[in-house]
């Protein structure tokens, strides 16, 4: 699995115009499922979001996490993490997780995260032509790939 989190100042997530998921302060998270990924692949990752320090404490130091500042995390799946460019310019998504996989596992990540913080974790719509918008706090933009749990 390969997650884009990005800090937040708010994010929104609509479709067909309607907004189906929003927050404030906290993460937007891009959730990529590939073939072979497996329920250890989101734990990790779902504990490594709500643990990560990117937000700053009293001395403008990256050094609390979204659960110690409050935060909240909006989480959208996004297969075209898994692209691959190797063979020219057209991406090949042929690494992506199958509809059955990558459905259950983006609603585990976002599952999971919701326990760990206690509060619900908004959502897109998984397969869904989705509008994202977001305010980039700082800009701070965090790439994690479970298979390589850097």
């Amino acid at each position: 699995m390969r997650i884009v989190i990005q800090r937040v100042k708010e994010a929104s997530v609509a479709v067909a115009g309607e907004v189906i998921g929003q927050i404030g302060h906290g993460m937007m998270v891009l959730v990529g499922v590939e073939e072979g990924d497996t329920d250890d692949d989101c734990r990790w990752l779902a504990a490594k979001t709500v643990a990560l320090r990117i937000f700053d404490d009293e001395n403008g130091v990256m050094n609390r996490s979204v659960a110690d500042v409050g935060g909240n995390v909006l989480a959208v799946s996004q297969f075209t993490l898994t692209a691959s460019t190797r063979k020219g310019n057209r991406p090949s998504y042929i690494r992506a997780g199958g509809h059955e996989l990558a459905t259950r596992l983006y609603q585990m990540y976002a599952d999971l995260v919701a326990d760990a913080l206690g509060r619900p974790t908004a959502q897109g719509r998984f397969g869904a032509d989705m509008q994202v918008a977001l305010v980039n706090d700082g800009p701070v933009t965090i790439i994690i790939d479970s298979r390589l749990r850097e």
